[in-house]
């Protein structure tokens, strides 16, 4: 099956309804899966908004990078680390670091895939081209064209 290309213009409807989601404050239960991260704007210095889904592994945050080195939250994180954080009922700060480590993403990915199999089974089919139930060699191949940050809160 030939993996699926995204309509990047869909994706920032999307990331409004969850910022209105966060607003109104259902944000305990849309932070299950998403978080808003807010980092400074890299151009216009303002802060800039963007839901992601996340994972917490030891009291860090896990946010992978679908575009890449591309993202623009990617790239804000790149000229300033320092970020905010909304998920569920919380509020922080935090220093993002970039990973760009194959093994690395890979791990995060395998991580995934046993937290949410029936979505990230999907996503490996329909995104990727991968079977559901990617090897380790097929993940590593994958996470070198990804990116993520793992996010610190700060004390």
């Amino acid at each position: 099956m030939k993996p699926i290309a995204f309509d990047w213009a869909k994706m920032k409807n999307v990331q409004k309804i969850h910022r209105f989601l966060y607003a109104v404050g259902l944000g305990p239960l849309v932070g299950k899966i998403i978080l808003l991260l807010t980092t400074t704007g890299r151009k216009s210095g303002l802060p800039r908004v963007t839901p992601l889904q996340y994972e917490e592994i030891d009291g860090k945050f896990y946010l992978g990078s679908a575009r890449g080195t591309k993202s623009d939250w990617f790239r804000n994180i790149e000229a300033d680390n320092r970020v905010e954080v909304r998920v569920k009922n919380r509020h922080f700060s935090g220093i993002g670091e970039l990973v760009t480590d194959a093994a690395r993403i890979a791990d995060f990915l395998e991580v995934r895939l046993q937290r949410h199999p029936r979505m990230m089974g999907l996503l490996m089919k329909n995104a990727h081209g991968l079977p559901p139930h990617p090897s380790r060699e097929q993940l590593e191949a994958l996470a070198a064209s990804e990116a993520m940050v793992i996010i610190t809160p700060e004390p």
